[in-house]
């Protein structure tokens, strides 16, 4: 598990407050882009949102980049992207370097033609996914005469991801249905729940991180249990709930 200092810790107990806020899809990244950028000491960030019929990027939000060269991503230079096609791929937080070698980087197109205009030099980007559907994603940049992203960056944006992917599926479900469960709605089914099928007060948090989005292994940092201990737990509250997966389990919560 990643420690974070008091700053670090500050700044992601604000990002969580915005993610658990009924923001609609850019609003939400409106207000946790800068903070998200605070927390990495990052000077760029951009965020999209996947238009799977239409195959294109859109629904941009954006810090510090040129309205110009960003229309001329949407444009023109998605399309010759090297990199976002693999990063796209990932279900957690990557490095650029990661996916294409740098010396390579440095040399194509995207980077000299588009990054470099508005001082783009190191990355990490992070999409979020509901199924096999990409709901939107965080790509974030340092500018030259930095250091690059460290593996701890990246650990700490992964521990933020799936509360964000959370965030944003709740988000477009509300864009698509105002009238759907608010997040104070889902609080209070999964309290509800929770009491009816006689959770334990150690159970409920993890029921509630389960519905959140969080995997075994971030359910296990967050309560500073094992991933054996969480699995233990898991199959208690799937025993209590009669269900068999996480699915069937946040199913039956809403229904609550």
């Amino acid at each position: 598990m990643v420690s974070l200092s008091a700053r670090e810790s500050g700044i992601v107990f604000q990002i969580m407050g915005e993610l658990a806020t009924d923001h609609d899809p850019t609003g939400l990244r409106r207000h946790v882009g800068p903070l998200i950028m605070d927390l990495l000491k990052a000077q760029y960030l951009a965020s999209y949102v996947w238009d799977e019929t239409s195959s294109i990027f859109g629904d941009r939000v954006a810090f510090n980049m040129s309205d110009d060269n960003l229309t001329s991503y949407e444009d023109y230079y998605q399309f010759r992207d090297p990199i976002t096609p693999l990063l796209q791929q990932r279900r957690r937080t990557t490095s650029v370097n990661d996916v294409m070698a740098r010396r390579a980087f440095e040399r194509c197109e995207f980077f000299n033609d588009f990054l470099k205009k508005d001082g783009l030099c190191f990355g990490i980007n992070y999409y979020a996914y509901s199924g096999a559907t990409n709901i939107g994603d965080l790509r974030i940049w340092r500018g030259f005469g930095r250091e690059d992203f460290s593996r701890r960056d990246i650990e700490i944006l992964d521990l933020i991801g799936p509360a964000f992917t959370n965030a944003m599926r709740l988000a477009l479900a509300r864009q698509t249905d105002p009238d759907g469960p608010s997040r104070e709605i889902m609080l209070n089914a999964i309290e509800r729940a929770s009491r009816s099928a006689g959770l334990t007060e150690r159970e409920k948090q993890i029921a509630s991180a389960l519905v959140s989005g969080r995997t075994d292994q971030q359910i296990a940092d967050l309560c500073f249990i094992s991933v054996t201990t969480v699995r233990t737990h898991i199959r208690h509250i799937y025993r209590k709930f009669n269900v068999g997966s996480r699915t069937q389990l946040i199913h039956h919560i809403t229904l609550q």
